[in-house]
């Protein structure tokens, strides 16, 4: 993981792999189809991360191919839990496709009656000057309590996390039973947004493919990520991400509204 000064909470990948694909996903030149393969890619890496470092395991001892000739030498390994209750959240539209491939890899190794999806339709609110103020969400299919709920957040662009702050602020308040854990799950996130979302939910655990702060200025962006957080700048004057991956809400669904 890269270092920073974020907080012991914030977990941002130091992958070259993870870093050429995010990179690709970001280019203006990047479209359907390859754009959702670079999605499903980046999110089943991500996934794959917080299995393996946010949900208990379990040691099991199983036959392989070998068994047959050495009955006494089983494979023995470590798994995750499959008794672990996990809810992801897709936060529409960004986040559809994202959630929908967490939810396919961990139903391939955990107990599907302990998995669930819910689904919120949020929109970013803008006052006069394009800035945001805040967060819409609209209905909402939530399909039960969190009570011991692993509750995970896949959301790409984490710019100013009103939309995520809201999104949590529904579930302590309107879904009954307390999470286990709550982890957001981004592509890029700005120092800004670190700094509202640890501030709001201290608690949550967050994991980014690449923290961006493009426009803060060029003896801090020589330092160590957050080491100047006070003066370090991610977010243009219309609160979008630089130098970031534009609007993946319009660029995953070619809807351009």
């Amino acid at each position: 993981m890269l270092a920073h000064h974020y907080g012991p909470q914030v977990h941002i990948a130091d992958d070259p792999c993870l870093a050429a694909w995010l990179a690709r996903l970001c280019a203006p030149s990047c479209r359907q189809p390859e754009l959702n393969t670079l999605v499903e890619r980046l999110y089943s890496s991500l996934i794959t991360m917080v299995i393996a470092r946010e949900l208990p395991r379990k040691k099991i001892s199983v036959p392989t191919r070998m068994t047959e000739f050495h009955p006494d030498c089983l494979l023995e390994v470590e798994v995750p839990e499959p008794k672990t209750r996990v809810v992801t959240v897709n936060l529409a539209r960004a986040g559809t496709f994202p959630s929908h491939v967490c939810y396919h890899t961990l139903n391939m190794l955990l107990d599907p009656e302990l998995l669930r999806q819910d689904h919120i339709l949020a929109s970013r609110l803008t006052g006069d000057k394009d800035q945001v103020t805040g967060a819409h969400l609209g209905s909402a299919k939530i399909g039960g309590d969190i009570d011991g709920a692993i509750v995970l957040f896949p959301d790409p662009m984490g710019a100013t996390g009103s939309t995520l702050v809201s999104a949590v602020d529904y579930y302590k308040t309107s879904v009954g039973g307390t999470p286990r854990k709550i982890v957001a799950l981004h592509f890029i996130v700005t120092p800004e947004y670190l700094k509202k979302v640890t501030a709001t939910h201290p608690e949550m655990v967050i994991y980014a493919l690449r923290v961006d702060r493009g426009l803060s200025p060029k003896d801090v962006l020589l330092t160590t990520p957050g080491e100047h957080w006070d003066r370090e700048r991610g977010l243009n004057d219309k609160q979008y991400i630089v130098p970031g991956g534009g609007g993946f809400g319009e660029v995953m669904n070619n809807s351009w509204v």
